[in-house]
């Protein structure tokens, strides 16, 4: 290993933009020497991710990990002759270690145990059943992710509505508040917060600080479902052509009770809560050199003891309750694959922003500040437009960077600024299809039980309609 090392070291050259952190003799890419060429795989991976799944759909099920890894290797090998070895490899490293497997690993294991969950039972989709399973799941989402809750409940809530003639409302609702702004108060509930979290941010900040905007929007897009399904609620019955609300005697005895399969998910989840508190609150001061990248110990404790959890659930569930569950490895599989591409490309983009306003996105960064101060407002408006066309996390990422990357400031005297970044991110996430894993994962599920969901800007005619006046009232109340 040490022979490894030396020859890994002795490979560095010194070529325009890169630097040697004199402490650590860490290879450090100069995001001022950058141009905006350097972000076009970014770009065209996130591009793939929103155009290939709607214009060519076989394709894209067939390939996306081809594309992943085209965007990646686009990136990748231009970078490596540029600056050599030393440099790609430390930044490879650098990712991966420290961002994307950290954060897939904690994705799969909320995936798993909550797969393993079913709630069982024949429910009627009333609106007052509708509404319950709707805060249940915004509930949910901070504790188990917006992915885990969002697979927990969508089947239920589907099958309940499975009478009525309308539906798509019901799924609309389902990825504005579960698949995202339930997921406001952890950095178990969404992957932003998670990166944050990774960066330094402490595990109940979100808690605390993101605890009244997300009431406010949660209470309001509660209210606004409520009022709107109880309306159609009322039309469908006025109209006779309702299967769903005359269930028959027989019927109704033959009907599955409600209740919980797979309940030892419920203890692996409180495990999962715990190895990521020990990760943030335990400091044993261990650290692991990976060519210059520290790995502490409590991290590598935390990712091992999550893998371990994942296992569990996997012997300790009964397969039938998975397959009842329509559970399958594709969707985890999909988004390692593309987040994949997606954590490498971002390199060049977070090192042009760290560069400030001598960088090449320099206006970017006096966008979101005014005479040298933060200006919240467009902190939360830009990492939200960007959130819901490209992806929240790593726009989460961007803009955290952009701010100055410092988790001890940014949840101190720059609070408000990470409050406004992290709202943005995980709130407007639900602007479209693409702003969230969790959002074309719920539409595919609705449309293979026959539910027919709006177009990617049929969908944005609800979320502009909807979403964007609540964003407005966020705004004036919280960041003005």
């Amino acid at each position: 290993m040490c022979l490894c090392r030396f020859l890994l070291v002795a490979l560095a050259v010194s070529v325009p933009g890169v630097a040697m952190a004199a402490a650590e003799g860490a290879p450090h890419l100069d995001g001022s020497a950058l141009n905006l060429l350097w972000i076009i795989p970014f770009v065209g991976a996130l591009l793939s991710i929103a155009i290939f799944p709607l214009a060519a759909p076989d394709f894209w099920h067939h390939h996306f990990g081809k594309v992943s890894a085209f965007w990646a290797l686009a990136f990748l090998v231009p970078f490596f002759l540029q600056f050599g070895f030393d440099l790609t490899l430390y930044e490879l490293l650098h990712v991966s270690l420290l961002e994307y497997i950290p954060f897939i690993i904690l994705l799969l294991s909320l995936f798993t145990v909550a797969g393993g969950i079913r709630l069982k039972g024949s429910l009627v989709g009333t609106p007052i059943v509708n509404t319950g399973m709707l805060a249940l799941g915004t509930v949910l989402a901070s504790f188990t992710g917006t992915t885990g809750a969002a697979m927990l409940l969508i089947r239920p809530l589907l099958r309940a509505n499975e009478g009525r003639d309308h539906q798509v409302h019901v799924v609309v609702f389902f990825i504005f508040l579960v698949a995202n702004v339930g997921g406001s108060l952890s950095p178990l509930g969404d992957p932003p917060l998670f990166l944050g979290f990774l960066k330094g941010v402490p595990f109940f900040w979100p808690t605390t600080h993101m605890f009244l905007p997300m009431v406010m929007v949660a209470a309001i897009l509660l209210a606004v479902f409520l009022a709107l399904d109880h309306f159609l609620w009322r039309r469908e019955k006025a109209t006779g052509d309702e299967p769903a609300f005359s269930m028959g005697e027989d019927e109704f005895k033959e009907a599955e009770k409600l209740g919980l399969e797979g309940k030892v998910n419920f203890l692996l989840l409180g495990g999962i809560v715990a190895a990521v508190l020990m990760s943030g609150v335990w400091k044993p001061g261990i650290t692991i050199d990976v060519f210059h990248v520290p790995v502490e110990l409590q991290n590598i404790a935390r990712d091992v003891l999550l893998i371990g959890i994942a296992l569990l659930s996997v012997k300790l569930t009964d397969q039938d309750c998975r397959d009842a569950n329509g559970f399958s490895w594709f969707p985890i599989i999909e988004v390692a694959k593309l987040f994949a591409a997606i954590f490498i490309t971002i390199v060049p983009a977070i090192a042009i922003l760290k560069a400030g306003s001598s960088g090449a996105l320099g206006f970017v960064v006096d966008a979101v500040s005014q005479n040298g101060e933060p200006n919240n407002v467009m902190y939360f408006w830009l990492t939200g437009i960007l959130s819901s066309f490209l992806d929240n996390a790593p726009t989460y990422l961007v803009f955290f960077n952009t701010a100055g990357g410092d988790p001890a400031i940014l949840t101190g005297p720059m609070a408000s600024t990470l409050l406004a970044i992290s709202a943005g991110a995980v709130f407007m996430g639900a602007n479209t299809y693409i702003g969230n894993a969790p959002n074309f994962m719920v539409k595919a599920i609705a449309e293979e039980r026959g539910v027919k969901m709006p177009s990617f800007f049929g969908y944005m005619a609800w979320s502009v309609g909807i979403l964007v006046p609540c964003f407005i009232l966020v705004t004036l109340v919280f960041f003005a």
